[in-house]
C-alpha cells in the first residue's frame, strides 16, 4: 500500500501515465518523487530527466552545436546520443575527455556546453566528476568575480543534494575558488580557505587523490607567492605523491621541477634532496637549458663543495638571473658546508665517529673557529648530535639525521657492508681454527 498524496489536477494522460509508471515499477518509486518529497511534473514522468523543457533545451543547444562546429560534430553527436538514453556514467567519461580537448577550451565553449547542457543532468552524475567539470568551466571565465560566482552556485547546488559524501566536491571547487583568489591577488582570502580546506580534509576519510591533489597544489602556490620555500617545498612533493607524473604536460613538469630544486636550495632546514632526486620528475631538467640546477641538487646532496663552486662558475649568467639565489649566497655557502660535514661523518664507520676538527676544516675550506659555527648550527638544527671537545679541537659524532640515499650513497654502503661481513667471516675462521685447543684445555 502506498500512502495517499494530494494531487493537483493534471492532464488524463499525464495522471494515467504516474498511475501505470508506480504501479508497474513500485521499486522505484523514489525515482518519480523529488527531493521536496512530491510527485514531478507530467512532462518530467514522460521524459524521464529534468524538466520537459529542459530536456528539449539540451538536446536543442547540442544539435545547434553540432551543425554550428563540423570539428566537433562527432563529438556532439556522441553527448546527445549518450544523454538521450540516459547512460550517465558513460557521458560522464564522454564529456571528460570532451572537456580536455584543446579545441573546446577555445571562446567560451565549454561555459556555454555547462550552462545550456551539464546544467540540465548535473546532479545525476558523479557529483565529484560534476566538480571537476565546473573547475575546468570556471578556467575559461575571462572575469576572475564572475568565476568566483560561478563555482559558488555550484557549490549551493551541491549543497542542496543532501547528498552524504558532499565534502569532497565542495572543498574540490572551494580549492579552485582559492586559486583564483591567489591570481587575483587576495592573499588573505586564499589562506583562509586554505585553513578551512585543511579541517575539513583532516577531518574526512578515504578521500579521492584529485581532492588531496587538489588542495596541496593550491597550498603549494600560496607558499610560493609568500617566497616561504620550505613550505613550496614540503606543499609541493605532497602534491606530486597524489598526482601520476604521466598526467603532466611537460612544460608543467619542466616548471615544477625547477621551482622544487629552487626551493629545495633556498628552504630553511631542507638538507635532504634525496626524494626529490629520487622522483622522476627531476628527469624533466635534463637535457634542458635549466640542467644547471639538476647538477646543483646533486653537488649539493653528495656535499661536493668543488664541484658547487665548479658549477657557480660555469653557469654564472644563469645563477645571477635567479635574484632569490643572489640574495642568498651565504645560506646557500653555509648549507652546503653543512652538507659536507655529514657527508664526511657518513663516509666514517660507525666506531670512527671522533672527527678532528683539522679534517673538516680541510673538505670545507673553513677556519677551525668557522668549523666550530658549523657544527653548532648543524647541533641547532638536530642534524647531528655529538660533543665538541675544545681541547682535543675534535668532535665526536653519536647520530647524524637519516636521509634517503642516492646511489652512490648507497654503493658507498654496500661496500661497507661487504667489508664488514668480511671482517665476520675472518673472525668465524679464527674461532673455528681455535676451537679444539679450546675444547682440548
Amino acid at each position: 500500500m502506498y500512502s495517499c498524496w494530494c494531487v493537483r489536477p493534471v492532464a488524463a494522460v499525464g495522471l494515467l501515465c504516474l498511475v501505470l509508471a508506480i504501479e508497474s515499477r513500485p521499486a522505484e518509486i523514489d525515482l518519480l518523487v523529488d527531493r521536496s518529497g512530491s510527485f514531478p511534473s507530467v512532462s518530467r514522468c514522460l521524459l524521464g530527466t529534468g524538466t520537459g523543457g529542459g530536456v528539449a533545451m539540451a538536446l536543442q543547444y547540442v544539435e545547434a552545436q553540432r551543425q554550428l562546429r563540423p570539428d566537433l560534430s562527432d563529438w556532439y553527436a556522441s553527448l546527445a546520443d549518450l544523454y538521450q538514453r540516459k547512460l550517465w556514467h558513460q557521458l560522464t567519461l564522454k564529456l571528460d575527455q570532451f572537456l580536455q580537448l584543446q579545441v573546446a577550451q577555445t571562446g567560451d565553449t565549454i561555459i556555454q556546453l555547462y550552462n545550456n547542457f551539464i546544467v540540465d543532468f548535473e546532479t545525476k552524475i558523479n557529483l565529484l566528476k560534476l566538480a571537476h567539470f565546473a573547475v575546468i568551466t570556471s578556467r575559461q571565465y575571462p572575469d576572475k568575480d564572475a568565476a568566483i560566482t560561478f563555482l559558488e552556485g555550484v557549490i549551493t547546488k551541491l549543497r542542496e543534494t543532501r547528498e552524504s559524501r558532499i565534502n569532497e566536491p565542495i572543498l574540490y571547487v572551494k580549492m579552485q575558488i582559492a586559486a583564483i583568489n591567489l591570481e587575483k591577488g587576495n592573499k588573505k582570502e586564499c589562506k583562509n580557505l586554505l585553513e578551512d580546506g585543511k579541517t575539513t580534509l583532516d577531518s574526512m576519510t578515504d578521500v579521492d587523490p584529485t581532492v588531496h591533489a587538489s588542495f596541496y597544489w593550491i597550498s603549494s602556490q600560496y607558499h610560493k607567492a609568500c617566497q616561504e620555500f620550505a613550505e613550496f617545498y614540503k606543499n609541493a612533493l605532497l602534491y606530486l605523491a597524489y598526482t601520476t607524473v604521466e598526467s603532466l604536460s611537460e612544460s608543467f613538469k619542466l616548471d615544477l621541477a625547477f621551482d622544487l630544486s629552487l626551493a629545495a636550495l633556498l628552504g630553511d632546514n631542507i638538507y635532504n634532496f634525496g626524494e626529490l632526486l629520487a622522483h622522476p620528475i627531476i628527469n624533466s631538467l635534463i637535457g634542458t637549458k635549466v640542467e644547471w640546477v639538476y647538477h646543483m641538487l646533486q653537488a649539493f646532496n653528495s656535499g661536493n663543495l668543488a664541484l658547487y663552486q665548479e658549477l657557480c662558475r660555469v653557469h654564472n649568467a644563469a645563477l645571477t638571473a635567479q635574484p632569490a639565489l643572489v640574495q642568498n649566497e651565504r645560506k646557500l655557502l653555509e648549507k652546503i658546508n653543512i652538507l659536507c660535514l655529514m657527508e664526511i661523518i657518513f663516509s666514517r664507520p660507525s666506531e670512527d665517529r671522533t672527527i678532528p676538527l683539522s679534517v673538516i676544516a680541510e673538505r670545507t675550506k673553513l677556519s677551525i673557529s668557522d668549523v666550530e659555527c658549523l657544527l653548532m648550527k648543524s647541533l641547532s638544527v638536530h642534524l647531528i648530535e655529538g660533543i665538541i671537545d675544545e681541547v682535543d679541537s675534535t668532535v665526536h659524532v653519536s647520530w647524524v639525521q637519516p636521509r634517503v640515499l642516492g646511489i652512490p650513497q648507497v654503493k658507498a654502503l654496500r661496500d661497507r657492508l661487504d667489508a664488514w661481513v668480511g671482517k665476520v667471516h675472518t673472525t668465524l675462521l679464527s674461532v673455528e681454527a681455535e676451537t679444539p685447543d679450546l675444547v682440548a684445555v
